[in-house]
């Protein structure tokens, strides 16, 4: 540790050096390769400033600010939230470890690490008329992050991941969404019998309809009023929804396309969905 001021950040700070690697820095790369490490402690590591302005935003605990060597000051952005977040321990490694962590072309500035709350301290609250999106095993990180983007910015009130698949806290996840991972209600549904009773006591309490979503959908969205309380289930990018959430929905919808291909990508289907849903609404 040292009191050194480093590129010129005038703040009183003690920086911790990283030459080499460490036990530190294995925490840091496990926090952004390992998902059992990151649901264990509850941290999350974050690339780009985009990224990093929305966990600020949201109020997310740094753990750590780090960067790499560099000869050239800081951004005044960067050292506002390094004086913000003071209780940061605060990390400066040489660069070909900094770049080994950074998967951006042109790295940001800095990287962090994030406290989230537990699932369990941190309770799903919906509305009397909500909307529902739930996402059967979802494979891609790109596709998943930029579902959460489309929730997100579509007013979806909580999106459910069902089945094997991405961490909603993957780096790319939370890079895809532009950081909305952090501002929208999230919880992976451990089996199906917790899906089945969350329906069948959402059905009771405020009419929830199910759609489940397929290029072969019987019904078509030209068709169809979507409106709330909704849920829509959207499957795997390569299989489609499982046997068991088809059996789940009260009807199932498709996009009318036209021309050579004869589905869309998930990605782009749910924002269409969701813009339909949402200018209902």
């Amino acid at each position: 540790m040292s009191d050194k001021p480093v590129n010129m950040l005038l703040v009183n700070r003690r920086i911790l050096r990283v030459s080499a690697e460490n036990a530190e820095f294995q925490i840091i790369q496990a926090l952004k390769t390992n998902r059992a490490k990151r649901h264990k402690t509850h941290e999350v590591f974050i690339e780009g400033t985009d990224c990093i302005r929305q966990a600020l935003g949201a109020g997310l605990e740094f753990t750590r600010i780090i960067m790499g060597v560099r000869e050239e000051r800081l951004s005044d952005w960067a050292r506002t939230l390094i004086q913000v977040q003071g209780a940061a321990v605060l990390i400066e490694m040489s660069p070909p470890l900094y770049a080994s962590l950074c998967d951006r072309a042109n790295p940001s500035e800095l990287l962090v690490t994030a406290k989230i709350k537990p699932e369990t301290e941190n309770p799903v609250l919906l509305p009397p008329a909500p909307c529902i999106l739930v996402f059967d095993r979802p494979s891609d990180f790109g596709n998943l992050g930029s579902i959460i983007r489309s929730a997100n910015a579509f007013g979806i009130d909580a999106l459910f991941t069902v089945g094997h698949g991405g961490d909603v806290y993957e780096p790319k996840v939370i890079r895809a969404s532009l950081g909305s991972v952090f501002y929208t209600q999230i919880r992976h549904i451990e089996s199906m019998k917790s899906l089945e009773r969350f329906i069948y006591e959402q059905k009771q309490c405020c009419g929830l309809s199910v759609l489940g979503t397929d290029s072969v959908g019987s019904v078509s969205l030209r068709d169809k009023d979507l409106h709330a309380p909704i849920m829509l289930i959207i499957g795997n990018e390569a299989k489609g929804m499982s046997v068991a959430l088809r059996g789940l929905c009260d009807e199932i919808v498709r996009i009318p396309i036209t021309g050579a291909v004869n589905s869309l990508n998930v990605a782009c289907a749910v924002s269409i969905l969701l813009w339909e849903l949402y200018r209902k609404r």
